[in-house]
């Protein structure tokens, strides 16, 4: 194209070992070298983050090498391109001039491209007899195609980090869904742990993840949490294996963690206790047999299975096989807490001053209101503070939700 190239900036542009550098990488390219540019910027977008660009450089670079009409760059000759300032902004997408100077000095400054200036700074081309180029003054390309084993290279390291990061936050994901369900099941089940100590070391290991967050910061929090869920799944297991699981015990229903143990049957008379004056009619409550341990709280209302399905009727959507008892409620509801947003400490909280049965009911009643509710956990533990102050009653709110109810079929049937 031409016998001389320049080095040099033109003007108060300053002149750095950078560049130097950028230049011997540019010419000890080998004449053979053949890539495709759009491969080659691929490339280079992939690897923008380890070469320290942004996607405004990008689009710079893009513009660039769009001004290079063939498809394929070679180490054979500099390949230089002139386009105006004004022409080059429009290509990047209408970027103001200023910022366009900005991101073609952190491509030379990075050895992605080099300055070829002319003795006034202008850029273009002088044509030959033949009508070729003779020579040319603009942004010479050539260092892309030397480095582009380089950027592969870049691109290469830069799609492991990714996989590894989506497989890390998909890790920390898995690990503490298992924690929160393994906690709540032992929790449930009484087995024999400290499941306060594993709710503590759970809860700080818990808050979202920054999407920045690199793999240096993932990795120790998925290692943390796996050597958690290794320790609860141990205990469970462990309790699992020394349990004599005998046929009689697979029709005793579960045994409960709660300091106020509450006895209730699975007939619709055997119900829960409820917390606080209400005005509803109330029928005579089933006796425990005498063999059983006596409740530590007087039952002082009682509502029918029936009536809390008919006011809460979308917690039976979540049954599959339907919800025919008070343990069929209490299941579901231990199924459809983590869904709805409710902690594993919120939900052990109302159980103990609820009881699992009451707790069950509010939680229907929660899943009732829907989007009424922005936080279902915050109002569960609102409701739970009411009923240990003995200000907060189930009547008036199951009764709600079926005049709420009533109300809707009578709008459809009127439709």
């Amino acid at each position: 194209m031409q016998l001389s190239l320049s080095t040099t900036p033109f003007g108060r542009r300053p002149y750095t070992l950078a560049q130097t550098q950028a230049q011997i990488v540019a010419n000890e390219c080998a004449p053979d070298a053949l890539v495709r540019k759009w491969l080659v910027f691929d490339d280079i977008c992939a690897a923008m983050a380890a070469l320290g660009l942004s996607d405004r450089t990008l689009a710079v670079l893009k513009a660039l090498l769009s001004f290079y009409r063939p498809d394929t760059l070679t180490g054979e000759k500099p390949i230089i391109v002139f386009p105006s300032n004004r022409a080059l902004a429009q290509r990047a997408g209408g970027m103001a001039e200023k910022t366009l100077r900005r991101h073609l000095a952190i491509l030379v400054t990075l050895g992605i491209i080099l300055r070829r200036d002319s003795a006034n700074g202008k850029r273009y081309a002088r044509k030959g007899e033949g009508g070729e180029i003779a020579e040319a003054f603009g942004f010479d390309l050539t260092p892309i195609v030397a480095r582009a084993e380089e950027f592969s290279q870049l691109a290469a390291e830069a799609a492991a980090e990714q996989l590894l990061l989506r497989q890390l936050r998909e890790s920390i994901t898995i690990r503490r869904r298992d924690i929160d369900k393994m906690i709540a099941t032992g929790a449930y089940e009484g087995v024999p742990a400290d499941w306060n100590g594993f709710r503590k070391a759970f809860v700080a290991l818990g808050g979202r993840i920054a999407r920045t967050a690199t793999v240096e910061m993932l990795e120790p929090l998925a290692a943390a949490l796996e050597s958690l869920a290794n320790e609860i799944r141990d205990v469970l297991e462990s309790h699992v294996k020394t349990s004599k699981m005998t046929g009689n015990d697979g029709q005793n229903g579960r045994h409960i963690q709660n300091s106020n143990k509450t006895l209730f049957l699975e007939s619709e008379h055997g119900l829960p206790i409820s917390h606080g004056a209400t005005n509803e009619p109330q029928p005579e409550t089933t006796h425990p047999p005498a063999s059983a341990p006596q409740p530590s709280t007087q039952q002082k209302a009682t509502f029918p299975l029936a009536m809390v399905l008919d006011a809460c009727p979308d917690i039976v959507e979540q049954a599959p096989e339907g919800i025919k008892s008070w343990r069929d409620l209490n299941a579901t509801a231990e199924r459809v807490r983590p869904w709805i947003g409710v902690s594993p400490s919120a939900w052990e909280e109302a159980n103990d001053i609820l009881g699992p049965t009451d707790a069950a009911i509010v939680l229907a009643a929660i899943l009732q209101r829907g989007d009424a509710i922005a936080s279902a956990g915050g109002y569960l533990r609102s409701l739970t503070q009411k009923a240990r102050a003995g200000s907060f009653s189930l009547g008036p709110v199951l009764m709600a939700l079926i005049r709420a109810n009533l109300r809707k079929r009578g709008e459809k049937m009127r439709a």
